[in-house]
């Protein structure tokens, strides 16, 4: 019953307390968040597309998409080839393509060579080239 009794003053003496609330940790938790959200802040990502030509699992399927990784970049060098690896599947996407419609017309260039692909949306960090953008200007909106 005493115990009740102290519990439930030290109950009521820390909620009439106002002031101020401090939270101490360690610096380097911080120094680490600040250098995420600067990488962050760095990083440019675009709504883009890629066309997966390939999703491949089993006994030699690691070899298997690095070959055709290989293949592809022989028959296409200016296309760019990605292998990701989710529980025990090998994809392989192919393009950087910033509308659906350039991916579309690529996936039916190679639709004979790789059947079943398919386009795949997504954001991706890239690179963007600034030097052909025109910035717009009110004068634009006169044409």
């Amino acid at each position: 019953m005493l115990c009740a009794i102290l519990l439930l003053c030290t109950n009521i003496n820390a909620q009439n307390r106002k002031g101020k609330i401090e939270i101490t940790g360690d610096i380097k938790v911080s120094e680490l968040v600040k250098k995420h959200i600067e990488f962050n802040d760095r990083l440019q990502t675009v709504k883009g597309y890629r066309i997966l030509i390939a999703s491949m699992s089993g006994a030699n399927s690691r070899n298997q998409a690095f070959e055709l990784k290989r293949q592809f970049k022989e028959k296409y060098p200016e296309v760019e080839v990605y292998i990701s690896y989710i529980e025990s599947n090998f994809k392989i996407k192919v393009g950087d393509f910033t509308s659906k419609l350039d991916a579309y017309v690529f996936m039916q260039k190679i639709k004979n060579v790789y059947p079943g692909t398919i386009s795949v949306d997504n954001v991706y960090p890239i690179h963007l080239d600034t030097s052909n953008i025109i910035p717009e200007t009110d004068d634009d909106a006169d044409l």
